[in-house]
């Protein structure tokens, strides 16, 4: 990754919905949630709704290579119920992924800890004794073309847990730029993408779904 050029696609936000207390917008894959470090890496999604919305605030990331539903919040009270919902495991997050050869099986739990692996940075990987617990779950959609379109559903929210955890299993996400190799890297992209996001509207309490159209 040393050789990794920041280079995020530069179409303006995909807004898919707004009112006075939060914001859905639909993040593209190569765009950082939040900036990044260096001068190189002041673009990010929560910079572009800045110039549009100068009250936004952050609630939680996706991962540069990972597209899909993100919420902003307006105002400091609405980043705070977001943020407890989140933190409470109250929201619900679908995304779509295509990985690497038949998964097996209609649908299952993905059921192990994970850690940072310090010396590869910002690689995580799974470790029974010092990992933190991190489930996954999922749901076979379809077997394609030597690969598998899947339901994904976190129950926790690990760094690159979605990731790891196919990794895992055997069956890692097509176009990983960190875990995948050979054949399954050869692709434009990480096929991985928040489809949908369900929560509470912070202020009125009303459940709420959010979607965004899967771009693969």
């Amino acid at each position: 990754m040393s050789d990794f050029v920041y280079a995020p696609p530069t179409d303006a936000p995909v807004i898919l919905y707004q009112d006075a207390d939060i914001v859905f917008v639909d993040k593209p894959s190569g765009l950082l949630s939040v900036p990044g470090r260096g001068p190189d890496k002041t673009d990010c999604m929560i910079a572009r709704l800045s110039r549009i919305f100068p009250d936004i605030l952050l609630v939680h990331r996706l991962d540069l290579d990972t597209s899909g539903v993100m919420v902003f919040a307006r105002t400091p009270a609405a980043q705070r119920n977001l943020g407890q919902q989140f933190e409470t495991r109250k929201t619900r997050k679908h995304y779509i992924a295509r990985v690497a050869g038949h998964v097996e099986g209609r649908e299952g739990r993905v059921d192990l800890p994970l850690i940072v692996d310090w010396p590869n940075r910002p690689l995580q990987k799974v470790c029974h004794e010092t990992g933190r617990p991190a489930q996954t779950d999922w749901k076979l959609i379809r077997h394609e073309d030597g690969a598998s379109r899947l339901r994904l559903m976190p129950v926790t929210g690990r760094s690159h847990q979605l990731r790891v955890h196919m990794l895992a299993i055997g069956h890692v996400i097509l176009g990983d730029p960190l875990y995948a190799t050979g054949d399954a890297l050869a692709y434009p992209r990480l096929m991985l993408h928040a489809q949908s996001l369900r929560l509470k509207h912070p202020v009125t309490g009303h459940g709420m779904t959010i979607a965004a159209p899967v771009p693969f």
